[in-house]
């Protein structure tokens, strides 16, 4: 079983994320779970959210202590939240920054595992015309976790955005931008 932490802020779109992630797993025939952890939400405030990911039913039903992989949507958080705690060294934390790896490791309490960057903000730009980071790290993650095949993920992530934005037809085709950029855009610090 695949076990992954999101930490974001409020509006950043991490709980979207995760829930994005478990329907593309599901649609690959994985079991899967994607759920928030409510604190006090409000724009801006850190949230944090989570995916199990399993070729087998999954019995357990609680937060995730010992992730194989930790996602930083908002790398202020480097700063006020130990976003390593418990995770695995074997796995692998994917970071939203244009900052070099190394400055990123410093932060990182002494985490000597594998460590990915990625700029979402650059990339939702680009391609959206906004800042959602969301979509660039989810793809990001997928990528670093080998979670599905690239052309199946990006296939699945159409599906979803046709029906997530049915209404706003106009955004579809940015946001399928933006998972085909991070895919190719993320950058391995050891």
């Amino acid at each position: 079983m695949m076990q992954i932490r999101w930490h974001g802020r409020g509006g950043q779109g991490a709980k979207t994320a995760s829930l994005l992630l478990a329907d593309a797993a599901f649609s690959t025939g994985k079991y899967v779970q994607g759920f928030p952890e409510y604190g006090p939400e409000r724009m801006g405030a850190p949230i944090t959210a989570y995916n199990r990911i399993s070729d087998d039913k999954i019995r357990v039903h609680s937060n995730i202590y010992k992730p194989d992989y930790v996602v930083v949507v908002d790398e202020t958080l480097l700063e006020s939240v130990d976003v390593t705690a418990g995770l695995k060294e074997e796995g692998a934390i994917v970071v939203n920054t244009a900052k070099d790896g190394e400055k990123i490791r410093k932060k990182l309490k002494g985490y000597e595992g594998e460590l990915f960057t990625v700029d979402a903000r650059e990339i939702s730009m680009a391609t959206i015309g906004r800042y959602f980071p969301n979509t660039p790290m989810l793809s990001a993650l997928v990528k670093v976790a080998g979670i599905m095949e690239e052309e199946d993920f990006v296939t699945e992530m159409e599906k979803l955005f046709k029906k997530k934005f049915a209404s706003k037809p106009e955004v579809i085709d940015g946001n399928v931008e933006a998972v085909k950029k991070a895919l190719k855009e993320v950058n391995a610090h050891g």
